[in-house]
C-alpha cells in the first residue's frame, strides 16, 4: 500500500509544539520554587524531557509542505503528544495522582500512568473530570495543582491555535490545522491572516481571563470572599474561561460565597459564546454578536434551562447548603440554577454544590443538558448549539416539505442558506456522536460488573457522556464532589480516547482510522 499522507511533515510539527511546551511549564516551576511544598524537581525533569523529545521529533521529517491530511494527523498527535508530557509532572512528584506513588507494586504497574495520562488527557479537553480523591494544598503541592488549572487554560482555545498565533512555522498551514482543531463546525476568519486572527482569539480570551481573576480577587480584598486568595483567582480564571472546571479546592465553587458564584456565572456565559462574535463586539460590532442566530439561540436554551431547575429547586425539597435552605428561597434558587445551567451547558463542570442531592427530576433536566454544549467557536464542548439549531430547521423543513411536496426549502442559518453537504455533515457527526454515546456505556457498564463495582444507569451513562462532552462531572459517584479513580484502568483508558475524541469533534480523529485517509 502507497502512503498518501507525509506523516513525518506532521511528526516534525509535533516535535515543535512539545519543545515549546517547556514554556508554559516554567509558570508551576516558579511557583514550586515561591512556595517550597513540592513539585520543583518534577517540574525540571518535564521541561529536560519535553525538550529534548521536541528537538528529536523535529529531525524526523520537513514540514514546509502541509496539506489536509497533514494538518489532521498533526492536530491529532499533538493532542495525544501534549497529554502525555502533561503526566509527567504527575509521575516525577509520584504524589500528584492517586495510584502513582504505589505504580511499582506488583498489579499496578499500569495504575500510575493510567490515572495521570487520564487527569491530563482531562486537563487538555477541559474536560474536568478528576481522578483525584483528595484535592486540597495538604495532600499536592501549589506547583502540582497550578499544573492541572494551566492545562485546562492551554487546552481552551486550542494548543495548536496558540501555536499558529505565535510560531512562523506553522503560518502557511495554519488555516487547515485551525479548522482541523476548531471547537465547532468552522473556525471564522477575523484578519487576512490566518496567524493574527489565531492571535485575536488568544488575546480576547486571555483579557477575559485576566478580567475575572481580577474581579475575584477584588472581592478577595473587599472582604466578600475571604478564602478567594491570588492564588484562587487566578486557579478559577484559567479554568472557569477554557470550561475546564478544575479547582483546588475540594468541593468546588461551593467553597465560596454566593457572590463569588454570581460573578462566575457570566464568565462561564462568555466562554460559551463563539469568541469571534465577542472579539468583533470588544472592537466596536455588537451587531454581529446579538444579531447572530446561534447567540439568541445559545441565551434562550441557557435561560430555560435555568428557569427550569429554579423552579424545581425552588418548590422542591429544602436542601440545606453552607448559605441555607434552597425551597422557598428565591435568590438561592436562581442562583443555584443559573449557575450549574451554565456550567453544565458550557461545558465548565464547576459545581456551586452537589447537584446529585437534587430531586430528580433536575438531575435529568442536568442530564440532557450535558449534550448540549456552547456555542461553535467557544470553548465548550459537547454537540454545540449551531448543530441543534440547525437540526431543529431541517425538520421543521421536512414538516413543511411534507405538507407541500413540490416546494423548494433550504435551511436557512443567519439569513443564509446552507448548503445541503454541510446539513448532511451535521447529521452525520450527531448520529456518530451518539453512536459512541451508546458503545461506550455498554462497555463501561459491563467492565464494572467484571470488577463487581455496582454503579447506576445514571452513574454510566453520565461518566460516558460527561467524558465524550468534555463536561466532566457526571451524577452519584463521578458527580461533581466524586471522582474516577475507582473505574478500572480499562474503562479510564476508553474515557481517555473519548475525551480526545470529543476534544477534537470525533470526525476528524476517525477520518485517521479509515483506508481511505491512508491510500486514495
Amino acid at each position: 500500500m502507497t502512503v498518501r499522507v507525509d506523516w513525518r511533515a506532521s511528526v516534525a510539527l509535533v516535535g515543535t509544539v512539545v519543545k515549546w511546551l517547556t514554556v508554559p511549564l516554567l509558570a508551576p516551576l516558579a511557583v514550586a520554587l515561591y512556595y517550597g511544598d513540592g513539585g520543583l524537581a518534577a517540574f525540571v525533569a518535564t521541561i529536560a524531557v519535553a525538550f529534548a523529545a521536541g528537538s528529536a521529533l523535529e529531525r524526523v521529517g520537513d514540514p514546509t509542505d502541509l496539506g489536509a491530511r497533514e494538518g489532521f494527523l498533526m492536530v491529532a498527535l499533538t493532542w495525544l503528544a501534549a497529554s502525555v508530557v502533561g503526566a509527567l509532572p504527575y509521575l516525577f512528584a509520584a504524589h500528584g495522582i492517586p495510584g502513582v506513588a504505589a505504580a511499582t507494586a506488583p498489579g499496578s504497574a499500569l495504575g500510575g500512568p493510567v490515572n495521570a495520562l487520564f487527569e491530563t488527557m482531562s486537563g487538555f479537553t477541559t474536560t474536568g473530570a478528576t481522578v483525584m480523591e483528595d484535592i486540597s494544598f495538604e495532600t499536592h503541592s501549589h506547583a502540582i495543582l497550578l499544573w492541572r488549572q494551566l492545562t485546562q487554560w492551554l487546552g481552551g482555545m486550542g494548543i495548536v491555535v496558540l501555536a499558529v498565533a505565535i510560531l512562523p512555522e506553522l503560518s502557511v498551514g495554519g488555516a487547515q490545522l485551525m479548522e482541523a482543531e476548531a471547537p465547532g463546525p468552522s473556525i471564522e476568519k477575523l484578519t487576512p491572516r490566518i496567524a493574527e486572527t489565531a492571535r485575536a482569539l488568544w488575546l480576547a480570551y486571555a483579557g477575559i481571563t485576566l478580567l475575572e481573576v481580577v474581579l475575584l480577587y477584588g472581592l478577595h480584598r473587599t472582604g466578600h470572599a475571604p478564602n478567594m486568595g491570588l492564588y484562587n483567582a487566578v486557579a478559577h480564571g484559567l479554568t472557569t474561561m477554557a470550561t475546564g472546571g478544575f479547582s483546588p479546592e475540594a468541593r468546588s465553587i461551593e467553597a465560596f460565597s454566593g457572590i463569588v458564584q454570581w460573578v462566575i456565572v457570566p464568565f462561564m456565559f462568555a466562554a460559551g459564546t463563539n469568541f469571534a462574535l465577542i472579539w468583533q463586539a470588544l472592537t466596536g460590532d455588537t451587531d454581529a454578536l446579538f444579531g447572530d442566530s446561534e447567540f439568541r439561540f445559545y441565551v434562550g436554551v441557557v435561560g430555560t434551562v435555568t428557569a427550569l431547575l429554579a423552579g424545581l429547586l425552588f418548590t422542591g425539597p429544602t436542601l440545606d447548603v453552607a448559605v441555607g435552605p434552597i425551597a422557598g428561597n428565591l435568590e438561592a434558587s436562581l442562583r443555584h440554577a443559573a449557575f450549574q445551567a451554565a456550567s453544565i451547558v458550557t461545558t465548565t463542570g464547576y459545581a456551586s454544590m452537589d447537584f446529585a442531592e437534587w430531586g430528580a427530576a433536575s438531575q435529568y433536566v442536568l442530564f440532557i443538558a450535558i449534550f448540549l454544549g456552547g456555542s461553535a467557536g467557544s470553548t465548550g464542548g459537547a454537540v454545540k448549539m449551531v448543530r441543534w439549531l440547525v437540526i431543529l430547521k431541517s425538520l421543521k423543513r421536512e414538516l413543511f416539505v411534507t405538507i407541500h411536496p413540490e416546494a423548494v426549502e433550504p435551511v436557512r442559518l443567519g439569513g443564509r442558506a446552507l448548503d445541503e453537504d454541510a446539513v448532511r455533515g451535521i447529521y452525520a457527526f450527531t448520529a456518530v456522536y451518539f453512536a459512541l454515546f451508546v458503545g461506550a456505556t455498554v462497555f463501561v457498564a459491563i467492565d464494572a460488573t467484571r470488577i463487581e463495582e455496582s454503579l447506576t444507569a445514571l452513574e454510566v451513562m453520565s461518566s460516558v457522556a460527561a467524558t465524550l462532552g468534555n463536561v466532566g462531572p457526571g451524577f452519584g459517584l463521578v458527580g461533581p464532589m466524586g471522582f474516577y479513580e475507582f473505574l478500572p484502568a480499562t474503562t479510564k483508558l476508553l474515557m481517555v480516547g473519548l475525551m480526545w475524541v470529543g476534544r477534537l469533534e470525533v470526525l476528524p480523529v476517525l477520518v485517521l482510522l479509515t483506508r481511505a485517509y491512508w491510500k486514495s
